[in-house]
């Protein structure tokens, strides 16, 4: 009995996602109340408030659900022992760019996120959150490279913030290009090849060394 009242309120915690996703994508969120949301789930604004503590925690919650995949890998670039650290983050940036292309969830939220999301008073807290993820993010992305150095991936002089910042801009300007320019460009095709032309630099141009500009 108790294990299945936890898949009901695992449903139910789904299910409130599902429309906080949906009302989120069509009215944008600052015009999106609870009780909208709780009307497309089916549910009472008291079953979104067992869940969640408020706007902005469900849309971080929303927000974290398609980024889950990306853990595992994430964690094998930063692993000391990983032997291919190089080769897991090239595989994050494809999976990153080719899903969001190809999975129509993780590019609503995306877009959501980028498009249709005002940071007003109430979405503060979500606004501080999404600063300290980038922050987290691109600490991460330099602890991936310095993983990568140390196997003899990347090259020992190479400027890891310049290259940590190069990936993190590429990512996320193609998502934007992605959202903002549908159907421009078929990223899901040439995802790949762009990462790794973009990884390609990072190994072979002078511009990434420590020595390869100035303020090194």
């Amino acid at each position: 009995m108790v294990r299945r009242t936890k898949e009901e309120a695992l449903e139910t915690r789904n299910g409130i996602l599902d429309a906080a996703e949906k009302v989120f994508f069509e009215k944008g969120v600052s015009r999106t109340s609870l009780a909208d949301i709780a009307q497309v789930a089916g549910v009472t604004r008291g079953a979104i408030y067992w869940h969640f503590a408020n706007k902005g925690d469900l849309f971080t919650e929303m927000f974290d659900r398609v980024l889950l995949p990306l853990d595992e890998l994430k964690a094998a670039s930063l692993d000391p022992e990983e032997p291919d650290p190089l080769g897991r983050m090239i595989d994050i940036c494809i999976v990153c760019l080719r899903d969001t292309a190809n999975d129509p969830r993780r590019r609503r939220v995306f877009d959501i996120l980028f498009l249709k999301c005002e940071f007003v008073e109430e979405m503060g807290p979500v606004m501080a959150r999404y600063q300290n993820n980038m922050r987290d993010g691109l600490e991460g992305i330099k602890g991936g490279v310095r993983n990568a150095i140390s196997k003899g991936q990347l090259p020992a002089d190479l400027h890891v913030a310049r290259a940590a910042s190069m990936i993190h801009a590429f990512i996320s300007g193609s998502l934007r290009d992605m959202l903002f320019l549908p159907g421009a460009f078929d990223f899901g095709e040439h995802a790949e090849h762009m990462v790794k032309g973009m990884f390609d630099a990072l190994r072979t141009s002078p511009a990434f060394l420590k020595g390869g500009a100035a303020g090194s």
